[in-house]
């Protein structure tokens, strides 16, 4: 069994109710595995209480609220998600509550399907909506689902909105669009361009675009390949702020990606951003060793960013800024 992740906020006597359904309700969405959500207020409250008050005010933000109506996670996380409460509810020794049974049998009898939505609240309300993949790797590509970095990228942009708004935005290696939307959606670009190489990958980022509300000409999806993208597409893109997160996983993919960095530094002057959770040093630094070497500086940004969104913050990410190498 993995050990559990940690918490998005503690679970102590000052985390108020509306803070841990928020909490509750992000986890849920997100599908984060159940032993990372903040069960301790859950049971203290169900000590003391002896009432199923408070799981009622769990299901409303989770299964039955809107967005999981519209958007669901995958049957099986619910079908596990609405297990546990139950469990928890019949040892506590609570009155049994209707409509939490309704809900599992609701899911009880569903079709698992391989496809299924993640959800991602803001800060300035609404949701991101994802539609991903259950498998890490799919169709030959990783792109299917969220990865760590896009979502510390995403945290990064909103706290750095100026970087972003009433600029031209590139994004490499798209994936599914958590980074991008969330930017689209909070930082006011003035275009932004989603772009990936593979063609499953393509076409579920297009339908993400669309399931979020952005629409052409200010947000378009495009493929570039980096081994032979053109000046002329990186041209009429003409892009202000380059982004790209997780994409630094393998040497052979590094070195074509380094490459059109390089070029895109050398036509024109973005700010351009590489977001990495560093799964293998050896990897991470062969990657910056081909910066050096590509005339390319980077800088590496510290400091924190706001905690919106739930995942593993032990993970190892790091974000740097490029630069042409001064002379």
């Amino acid at each position: 069994m993995d050990p559990p992740e940690p918490n998005r906020t503690p679970d102590s006597a000052g985390t108020s109710k509306a803070d841990f359904l928020r909490d509750f309700q992000a986890c849920f969405f997100a599908m984060r595995r159940l032993a990372s959500f903040p069960w301790k207020f859950l049971e203290k409250d169900l000590e003391s209480c002896k009432s199923s008050d408070l799981i009622s005010d769990i299901l409303k933000h989770t299964c039955l609220h809107p967005v999981c109506r519209t958007f669901p996670p995958s049957v099986r996380f619910r079908r596990m998600f609405l297990s546990e409460l139950i469990r928890r509810q019949e040892a506590a020794g609570c009155e049994p509550l209707d409509e939490l049974y309704d809900a599992l049998a609701e899911v009880v009898g569903a079709e698992v399907a391989v496809e299924f939505y993640k959800s991602y609240f803001l800060p300035g309300g609404g949701a991101v909506s994802l539609l991903e993949n259950a498998a890490l790797i799919s169709e030959g590509t990783t792109g299917l689902v969220t990865w760590e970095a896009a979502l510390y990228l995403a945290e990064w942009a909103l706290d750095h909105q100026q970087v972003f708004a009433g600029r031209t935005v590139l994004e490499l290696g798209s994936g599914v669009g958590l980074a991008g939307v969330a930017i689209c959606r909070s930082c006011s670009p003035s275009r932004y361009v989603f772009s990936d190489c593979h063609p499953r990958v393509l076409q579920k980022l297009r339908t993400n675009v669309q399931l979020n509300g952005l629409t052409s000409p200010a947000v378009g999806v495009e493929e570039l390949d980096w081994t032979d993208a053109t000046e002329g597409q990186l041209t009429r893109i003409g892009a202000e702020t380059v982004i790209a997160s997780d994409v630094v996983y393998d040497p052979g993919v590094a070195n074509s990606l380094v490459a059109l960095l390089g070029r895109i530094l050398r036509s024109s002057s973005p700010d351009v951003f590489i977001c990495s959770t560093v799964r293998n040093q050896e990897t991470y630094s062969g990657f910056k060793q081909q910066l050096g070497q590509e005339g390319i500086e980077h800088q590496v940004l510290t400091g924190g960013v706001a905690d919106v969104f739930p995942y593993n913050r032990d993970s190892s990410i790091e974000l740097i800024k490029l630069y042409k190498q001064s002379k």
